[in-house]
C-alpha cells in the first residue's frame, strides 16, 4: 500500500538503498540530506530529494507539514565509531539532537510508524553473540548517542503512543559506500587503499571480529519493516552471523579486487575487539527477505562497483574537538592535507 515516507540519509551508503525498496514497493518517498557523507548522484530517481539537516528542527517540521509522512525511516547519522571520541559536540548534535527533532515532528504531525537504525555499538564489549535481551553498555559517544535515540522512542512511543522499531546493523558494506571515508566503513577503506596501490591499514593485530553484512541482506529488511505492525516497538539485530578477523578480511578484499594482500599494522586504538550478533529475532519476522549473501559473494559485488567507481580522495575530519590519544594515522591526516 503506497504512502508518505521520509528517508533521512538518502545519499548515503544505506539510506540510498532503503530509499530503492521503498519506491520499488510503491511509496512516496522524500529523502533528506546534507551531503556531508553521501552523494546526490547516489539518491535514486524518483525521490524528491531536498537537501538540509537533520539540526535543522524548523526544516524538518516544515517537510512533515507538507508532505503528511505517514512513515518516518531515519538513517541519517556520523557513524564513524572510533572518531566519535574526539568529536563529541558533533557527534551529539548530528547523532542525537537531530533525531529528537525528527521524533518531536513525529508525534507532532501522528507519523505511524518511526523506524530508526541505530547500531551494535550500543551493546559495548563482552557480550558477544550480542542478543536484544542483553543490557546495552555502550563505550563510546557514537554509541551512547544510537542507545539514547532508542530509549527516547520508547519513551515516545509510552508518553504519545509513537510506533517505533529500531534496527541494530552492524559493519554493512556494498555498493554506493562513501571510499573516501577514511574513518569508517573498513572495506571501503581497503579498496581504496588498494586502487590507490597503498597497503591495506590495520589497527593492531588485526585479530579483532567482526560479521560483515552485504547491503542486500539489510537494506530490504529496514524498508519493508513498517508496513508490518507486529514489528512494531521491537529492537532487531540485523547483518550477517559469521565474525571473521580483519586479517582475513583483508585476504577476501585483495582478492576480489586482484591485487596482492599488502598490510601495514597500526598502532591499536581503544575498540570493542570482538563484536557480532545473533538473529533469530529478525528472521522470526523477517526471514523471507533475508539472503544470507556470503562475504566472498558480497565483497565480489561491490569490488566489481569499486572499480567502475574509482578512488576518491577523501579529506580528514575538520573539526577536531579533542586531540589527547587521537590515532596518530588520523592525526597525521590533518598535517598532510
Amino acid at each position: 500500500m503506497s504512502s508518505q515516507v521520509l528517508v533521512t540519509g538518502a545519499a548515503g551508503f544505506i539510506g540510498s538503498h532503503v530509499c530503492r525498496h521503498l519506491l520499488k514497493a510503491g511509496h512516496q518517498v522524500t529523502g533528506l540530506d546534507d551531503l556531508s557523507g553521501g552523494f546526490r548522484d547516489y539518491v535514486p530517481e524518483g525521490v524528491k530529494f531536498v537537501r538540509g539537516s537533520v539540526t535543522d528542527a524548523a526544516l524538518v517540521q516544515k517537510l512533515h507539514a507538507e508532505h503528511k509522512f505517514e512513515h518516518v525511516f531515519h538513517l541519517a547519522a556520523y557513524a564513524a565509531e572510533g572518531l566519535s571520541h574526539f568529536i563529541k559536540h558533533f557527534n551529539y548534535t548530528n547523532n542525537l539532537l537531530g533525531s529528537v527533532n525528527l521524533i518531536n515532528a513525529a508525534v507532532n504531525h501522528n507519523v505511524r510508524c518511526f523506524v530508526f537504525t541505530s547500531s551494535i555499538a550500543v551493546y559495548g564489549r563482552n557480550q558477544v553473540p550480542m542478543t536484544e535481551e542483553a543490557v546495552p553498555q555502550p563505550e563510546d559517544p557514537y554509541g551512547i548517542a544510537k542507545y539514547a535515540v532508542e530509549l527516547d522512542l520508547k519513551e515516545a512511543h509510552e508518553m504519545f503512543g509513537l510506533n517505533y522499531i529500531v534496527f541494530r546493523p552492524h559493519n554493512v558494506y556494498g555498493e554506493n559506500q562513501n571510499l573516501g571515508d577514511r574513518y569508517r566503513n573498513v572495506i571501503g577503506i581497503f579498496m581504496n587503499q588498494i586502487m590507490q596501490g597503498q597497503p591495506m591499514t590495520i589497527f593492531g593485530d588485526g585479530g579483532q571480529t567482526r560479521a560483515f553484512s552485504y547491503i542486500d541482506d539489510v537494506a530490504p529488511v529496514i524498508a519493508a519493516s513498517s508496513a508490518r505492525p507486529n514489528s512494531y516497538n521491537q529492537v532487531f539485530n540485523v547483518g550477517a552471523d559469521k565474525p571473521y578477523s580483519v586479517n582475513e578480511l583483508a585476504t577476501v578484499v585483495a582478492r576480489a579486487m586482484g591485487a596482492k594482500s599488502q598490510i601495514k599494522h597500526l598502532d591499536a586504538r581503544n575498540e570493542v575487539v570482538h563484536a557480532y550478533s545473533a538473529h533469530e529475532k529478525v528472521r522470526e519476522h523477517f526471514g523471507d527477505l533475508i539472503k544470507n549473501v556470503p562475504l566472498e559473494e558480497g565483497v565480489r559485488r561491490m569490488a566489481a562497483w569499486a572499480k567502475k567507481a574509482g578512488a576518491r580522495q577523501g579529506k580528514p575530519f575538520e573539526g577536531i574537538e579533542v586531540r589527547k590519544n587521537l590515532p596518530q594515522s588520523w592525526a597525521a591526516l590533518e598535517k598532510i592535507d
